[in-house]
């Protein structure tokens, strides 16, 4: 798991009982998830299909950094399937975990569309592409 993404929980970011609100946290996820699949798929056309179970682990309170990470762990012809893990810099404490979240290609109707990958890429050499 590569760690790309560091957010410093700030006071905006907090739910009533003082600890970073969920709903912010998933928002971050799913941004940078879509961020990571256009990298890997090549195409900025692709729209979140599915996540699994969210496992909150433990809470991220203000002052806390914590960092992101997120990895394909499997392609399909139209999809790429990526696990995340988030957890806090300084303690290395897990804070939540998604075993599967579903990107799928899409056209600019929204149908499915093949994307052609079939590995991961590690540098930034698609973006050139």
């Amino acid at each position: 798991m590569n760690f790309y993404t560091r957010k410093w929980v700030k006071p905006e970011d907090l739910n009533a009982h003082g600890t970073l609100f969920g709903g912010r946290l998933l928002a971050w996820i799913d941004e940078e998830a879509a961020i990571y699949t256009i990298i890997q798929l090549g195409t900025n056309g692709c729209v979140t299909k599915y996540m699994s179970e969210i496992n909150f682990v433990s809470s991220a309170h203000q002052g806390d950094i914590i960092e992101l990470g997120i990895k394909a762990i499997k392609f399909g012809h139209t999809s790429i399937t990526l696990t995340c893990h988030v957890r806090n810099k300084i303690t290395q404490k897990t804070i939540l975990t998604i075993d599967e979240i579903v990107f799928v290609a899409v056209d600019d109707s929204g149908k499915p569309v093949k994307h052609g990958r079939t590995e991961i890429t590690y540098t930034d050499a698609r973006l050139r592409e």
